[in-house]
C-alpha cells in the first residue's frame, strides 16, 4: 500500500485520469488501450500526442507496458496493484447475482461439502470464472475410532463423532501389521476419545506414547501414529477445496493464453493440501485481492485471486471462498460478489451447527 500511495503522489489529475482509464479499457476489452482512443473520452480536451507523453511518463514508473511497438498500452502488474488499492470503484452487488447465490441456500444437502459444492457450482455460474470453496475440517469431539484392513496394503480408518458424523479414510499400514495390533491400536485410542477432538486427541496420544511406549506393542504405535496422521498431521489436512468453472477459464481464454491455463491447472491439482490457500485470508476479515506472482498459490499462471474467509458463529476463520481467473478480471464486480458468498456461506455453516 506505500508503493501505491507513493506512486499515486508522483501523478498529477490528469495522469491519473489517463492511467484509469487504460486500466479500464483493458479490464473491459483486454486490449492495448491508444491514444487516440483515450482523446474521445477524457474530461479534459487534450492532443493524442499530450496523451501520448503522459503514457510514456506512466510506463517510465512501471505502471503501464507497451506489448507491441506500434499498440496502446496495458497495466502491469505494479500498475494493476496500484490501480485495485487506490482507484477501484467496487460496485453494489448485482440483484440478480444476489438471487442467484442465494438460491443455493435453500438446496438439499446431507452434509457441508454438498452445500458448499452447490455454493461453487452458484459461484462460478455468476461470475463466469472458476471457483474455489475450501471446507472447514470437522471439529466436533469424537466418540469411536475404528481400524479396518483391507489388505496387506491397505487400511480403513474410521472416525465417529460425537454429532454422528462419520468420517473414513484409506491409508497405507506399517509393513507387518497384524490383526492384534489393530485391536490394540483401536482400544488404546479410544481410551482417551471421549470428549475430545481430532487435533486434541494427538497432542494426548503423543504424550501417552511416549510415556507408555513400553506397554504398547510397536507395530500398534506405528499405526496410531499412520492413522490419526492421516487425519490430522501436518502434511495431510481434511480440508478440501471444491474448484468449480474451469471449462470457463479455457472458453475465455486466447490461444496464446492456454498454456497459462494449463500451469493454473497443474497448480491446483499440485496444491490439494490448500494450507497455503487458507494462509493469504489469515491477516483479517474482508476481500483480499492477489494478482499475478502476488499469488503464491497461482505463481506460475500469472492468474488473480480475489478471496475472502468465512467464519464460523464464534468468528473464527474456517475456510474460503474465491474466484480465480485472468489478471484483467472485472474486480469492480467480482469483489462484492465474493464478499457475499463469504457471508452467505457463513451464515449456512452457523446455521446448520445450531440445529
Amino acid at each position: 500500500m506505500t508503493q501505491t500511495n507513493d506512486l499515486l503522489a508522483q501523478m498529477n489529475a490528469r495522469s491519473r485520469e489517463v492511467f484509469r482509464r487504460v486500466v479500464e479499457g483493458y479490464l473491459d476489452t483486454g486490449e492495448p488501450v491508444g491514444s487516440r482512443t483515450l482523446t474521445r473520452t477524457l474530461t479534459e480536451k487534450v492532443s493524442a500526442a499530450t496523451i501520448r507523453n503522459v503514457m510514456q511518463d506512466l510506463e517510465y514508473l512501471g505502471l503501464l507496458n507497451s506489448p507491441h511497438v506500434s499498440a496502446g498500452r496495458i497495466p502491469t502488474q505494479t500498475g494493476l496493484r496500484m490501480f485495485v488499492d487506490g482507484l477501484l470503484e467496487v460496485r453494489e452487488l448485482d440483484n440478480l447475482d444476489r438471487e442467484a447465490l442465494d438460491a443455493t441456500a435453500g438446496r438439499s444437502s446431507d452434509d457441508v461439502g454438498g452445500l458448499l459444492d452447490h455454493v461453487g457450482s452458484a459461484l462460478s455460474g455468476v461470475t463466469r470464472g472458476a471457483s474455489l470453496v475450501l471446507t472447514p475440517k470437522h471439529e466436533a469431539p469424537l466418540k469411536h475410532i475404528e481400524f479396518v484392513s483391507l489388505s496387506q496394503e491397505r487400511a480403513l480408518v474410521v472416525i465417529v463423532f460425537a454429532d454422528g458424523h462419520v468420517e473414513n479414510r484409506v491409508f497405507t499400514p506399517p509393513p507387518g501389521l497384524t490383526p492384534s495390533a489393530m485391536r490394540e491400536a483401536a482400544n488404546f485410542i479410544n481410551s482417551l476419545v471421549e470428549g475430545r477432538t481430532l487435533s486434541g486427541l494427538r497432542k494426548v496420544m503423543e504424550a501417552e506414547i511416549t510415556r507408555r511406549r513400553t506397554e504398547i506393542d510397536t507395530l500398534a504405535s506405528d499405526l496410531i501414529d499412520a492413522g490419526i496422521a492421516v487425519w490430522d498431521g501436518h502434511d495431510t489436512r481434511t480440508e478440501r477445496l471444491i474448484v468449480r468453472g474451469r471449462a470457463n477459464l479455457i472458453d475465455e481464454a486466447a490461444e496464446e493464453e492456454l498454456d497459462r491455463i494449463r500451469s493454473l491447472f497443474d497448480d491446483l491439482e499440485r496444491k490439494r493440501d490448500i494450507a497455503e490457500f487458507l494462509e493469504l485470508t489469515e491477516d483479517g476479515e474482508g476481500v483480499r485481492i492477489f494478482i499475478g506472482s502476488e499469488n503464491k498459490l497461482f505463481s506460475l499462471s500469472g492468474s488473480s485471486l480475489v478471496v475472502s474467509p468465512y467464519m464460523n458463529a464464534d468468528r473464527k476463520i474456517i475456510g474460503a471462498v474465491g474466484v480465480i481467473g485472468p489478471t484483467r478480471l472485472n474486480y469492480g464486480r467480482i469483489v462484492p460478489i465474493v464478499d457475499y458468498t463469504a457471508q452467505l456461506v457463513g451464515k449456512l455453516i452457523t446455521d446448520r451447527s445450531q440445529r
